[in-house]
């Protein structure tokens, strides 16, 4: 059985045209934020799960995890990925949206 491959950018233009998918992406925003660094640093490497899996001494599956959102890896984790990715983790803090001030 073969299955055809699909970039990631093809796939994520596909789920942005459908409304829901994309207010059910706002309200995860920032989960998402770190998944989609995660599949971007592996694509600009131009690699495969189941290559980042090698280089980081684990499996497809693992790596298929890290890129759903579903969990928030650790630093650590962040910087072997990284690594595999031949890319540097960089965390930064950015102004958030502002909070309303109801009353005060």
């Amino acid at each position: 059985m073969s299955r055809k491959a699909i970039s990631v950018e093809d796939a994520a233009k596909e789920w942005f045209k459908d409304p829901q998918f994309v207010v059910e992406y706002d309200a995860f925003e920032e989960e998402f934020a770190i998944a989609e660094a995660l599949i971007r640093a592996r694509g600009d490497a131009d690699m495969t799960q189941e290559q980042v899996a090698a280089a980081m001494g684990t499996t497809q599956a693992v790596i298929a995890r890290l890129e759903s959102g579903r969990n928030m890896p650790s630093t650590r984790t962040l910087q072997r990925f990284a690594k595999a990715t031949g890319s540097k983790l960089r965390i930064s803090f950015e102004p958030g949206k502002p909070k309303s001030r109801s009353g005060h």
